[in-house]
């Protein structure tokens, strides 16, 4: 059977032709017979009737599909890049363990065999319920206090996942934060403010030694992935870079990052990253060590940032002014 309308083509961020990556990476003559392949694959393994799928949306060797069925609005998520496998299913494991436990996240829907992550035609595929809502806007107040509190629950809740060994090894998170930080400035030739610059080898020279392991962290926390209904999140999504370490670490990195989304990634100003920490510490407030490493971490990141060119959205400038209020 052939249908009228094949799904919409889109890049995630990559300057790339759709039609050619769907080729080159996925194996599809063309939209259509992905959006073939798509009905037979959830028919088959989810029981799924497939009305239509609107659009497919493509990252590296990753895709989404947006379908419409008759169990409602799903989305359809597969990769291509076979080193990935297992580690996507344990975080099906870890998202659906989210669920469990009332945290906002997209839950897999389970196959017929009772998988969330299935190996399927040479990729591994999972199918999620779509959440509406809109992207995290970093101009409303209290959807930047809550998303805080939200980052926070996460914090503790995966503080507690009993498989977190399985899922994410350290990964250098075994290296002190301070000789992360003091290895990056001894070897960068950063384009960044020698002010600032300055600034972060000062503080980071009388930073304190963090207490704790490292845990489960989200991995990616910032406005591209969390949908807000109102004033509630209605969802954190993509836990596909989840990952272990200090949860300060993952604060402060959040807190940098939380106004990008796909392209001309810009520094959010201090007022939302303190609404952002308020709404974090509402929840889980910050030990001493923790509030001296703020600082250093949020300098550090933002000082990533910096662009060896052209500055646009004001990276230095940034970096600038938190080290003058140090």
């Amino acid at each position: 059977m052939e249908f009228d309308r094949a799904p919409r083509l889109e890049m995630l961020w990559e300057a790339h032709n759709p039609h050619h990556a769907l080729a080159e990476r996925f194996g599809f003559d063309d939209a259509a017979a992905a959006d073939r392949w798509l009905r037979t694959t959830l028919s088959s393994h989810w029981g799924v009737t497939i009305e239509s799928c609107q659009r497919i949306v493509m990252s590296d060797h990753n895709a989404l599909a947006w379908i419409s069925t008759d169990m409602g609005s799903l989305l359809a998520k597969w990769s291509a890049a076979p080193e990935r496998f297992a580690r996507l299913s344990h975080v099906a494991d870890v998202t659906q363990w989210l669920a469990d436990n009332g945290l906002p996240v997209s839950a897999p829907v389970p196959s017929l065999d009772g998988r969330l992550q299935l190996e399927v035609d040479g990729v591994s595929m999972a199918v999620q319920h779509v959440v509406e809502g809109q992207l995290l806007d970093v101009g409303n107040n209290r959807q930047v206090h809550m998303a805080g509190a939200t980052l926070a629950e996460f914090h503790d809740a995966l503080g507690r996942y009993p498989a977190a060994d399985e899922t994410v090894s350290q990964n250098g998170t075994d290296v002190p934060l301070a000789t992360r930080v003091t290895g990056w400035l001894d070897s960068t030739d950063s384009p960044a403010p020698s002010a600032a610059l300055q600034a972060l080898r000062r503080i980071v020279r009388d930073a304190p030694r963090l207490e704790g392991a490292t845990q489960l962290l989200h991995g990616d926390f910032r406005s591209a992935n969390v949908l807000c209904s109102g004033m509630s999140i209605a969802a954190v999504l993509d836990m596909e870079e989840v990952r272990r370490d200090h949860c300060i670490d993952e604060l402060a990195r959040s807190t940098v990052l939380l106004g990008t989304r796909f392209h001309d990634w810009g520094p959010v100003s201090a007022e939302v990253h303190a609404l952002f920490r308020a709404g974090y510490e509402s929840v889980r407030p910050l030990t001493l060590p923790e509030q001296h490493w703020w600082d250093v971490l949020v300098l550090w990141y933002t000082l990533l940032f910096v662009p060896a060119d052209d500055d646009p959205t004001g990276w230095a400038a940034s970096a600038l002014e938190q080290a003058a209020d140090i």
